[in-house]
């Protein structure tokens, strides 16, 4: 009931995730990251929270995003009904779709990314979103946003969308976590307005002085 795009930005190590669903609160259920780690997008009817966390401590360990998908998906007797993928650090992606899950459901690669979904309105709505993401015209976070767009137009969950979420990890950034829980009408519409004013104006200055991966003791003079 949800689809979601991974990728790993090549040129600057950030990783990122966004989400959509006709349900609510996608964010909170959906995305995980850890820089020491990669990204993972858990959902599907009976998604697990837990399936999020695990891969990343999985893939933190070493093992590369297909090694810990096999591992997670193949220890958990309900995995028929869920979905995982994963971006590992290097930019590897894999997923697993459990058969339980509704139509038309499935994940695509493309390079340093994946997309997935279930409860999907068309089979054009992973290729839309994977091609959005992996185009190199605009930044890595309007990317994704770009992605949730164009896997909405393609055929959407077919239910039509009640939350978006997106998650971006950057080494020399704060994390950027920001979640429309439920807007009845364009989340995607209202994420992509909450992305621009959290980059822009006074938040986005006051932001410069958090401590980031790469400078953990950060603050303006």
């Amino acid at each position: 009931m949800t689809f979601s795009v991974l990728a790993r930005d090549n040129e600057t190590g950030a990783i990122g995730g966004a989400a959509a669903t006709g349900s609510l609160c996608v964010g909170g259920w959906v995305l995980r990251g850890n820089l020491k780690a990669g990204m993972s997008a858990s959902q599907g009817a009976a998604p697990s929270t837990l399936w999020g966390e695990d891969i990343l401590a999985a893939m933190q360990s070493g093992l590369t995003a297909a090694e810990a998908v096999k591992t997670i998906t193949s220890a958990d007797r309900g995995r028929a009904h869920r979905q995982l993928a994963a971006v590992d650090l290097s930019g590897n992606a894999a997923a697993f779709t459990g058969d339980k899950n509704e139509d038309v459901k499935g994940s695509l690669m493309f390079p340093s990314g994946v997309a997935s979904g279930n409860m999907l309105g068309s089979e054009a709505v992973l290729s839309a979103m994977a091609e959005a993401a992996a185009k190199q015209v605009q930044g890595f976070e309007m990317r994704l946003l770009e992605a949730l767009k164009a896997a909405h137009d393609a055929g959407s969950d077919f239910r039509g969308l009640l939350s978006a979420a997106l998650l971006i990890l950057h080494p020399d950034r704060p994390p950027l976590t920001l979640r429309i829980d439920y807007h009845a009408d364009d989340p995607i519409g209202a994420l992509e307005h909450l992305y621009l004013k959290t980059t822009s104006g006074d938040y986005a200055e006051w932001a410069q002085q958090v401590p980031v991966a790469s400078d953990k003791e950060r603050v303006l003079d």
